[in-house]
């Protein structure tokens, strides 16, 4: 990046990445009706992030700060997607707020509630993009997320 008018352009660029993430997030639930389990909701929280650091790196974008600090969150986001990504693909176990086993309620006003409020298995991939879940996606694309930040980083530091 030669000046802050293009580090500016990259905080935009990742602002309009997440923003498009959580968007279709929120479509595939509340529209297509697809429930996420509680490591699809945990994945959102990065992206949300994400847009308030961006806000910050655009108005103080003489600080570099807010790329280390999208850089830590965009691999949080990478080992949170990840690891559901090994849950599926049963690398991993499912730990047990993924699967709701571990319930311990006697009032059935709870059980109830809980019944009426219940997530997805982890392990379930109910939707699917050109044959991969979101989570195989929500990893590319923080990968790809990662390089690009680690990329200005280094140019940032040459100069």
């Amino acid at each position: 990046m030669n000046n802050i008018f293009e580090i500016k352009k990259f905080y935009i660029i990742i602002f309009i990445i997440s923003l498009f993430s959580l968007l279709i997030a929120l479509y595939i639930e509340f529209f297509l009706g697809f429930k996420p389990c509680k490591l699809c909701i945990y994945q959102r929280i990065p992206y949300l992030i994400a847009i308030f650091l961006t806000f910050l790196g655009i108005s103080y974008s003489k600080n570099f700060v807010w790329l280390y600090a999208l850089l830590l969150i965009f691999f949080s986001s990478f080992l949170l997607s990840g690891y559901h990504l090994g849950i599926e693909q049963e690398i991993f176990e499912e730990y047990t707020g993924c699967t709701g086993n571990s319930l311990d309620i006697i009032d059935k006003n709870e059980l109830l509630k809980l019944l009426n409020s219940q997530l997805n298995s982890c392990k379930n991939v109910d939707f699917r993009i050109f044959g991969l879940s979101l989570a195989a996606i929500n990893f590319l694309l923080s990968s790809v997320i990662l390089i690009l930040i680690l990329k200005v980083i280094k140019n940032e530091k040459s100069k």
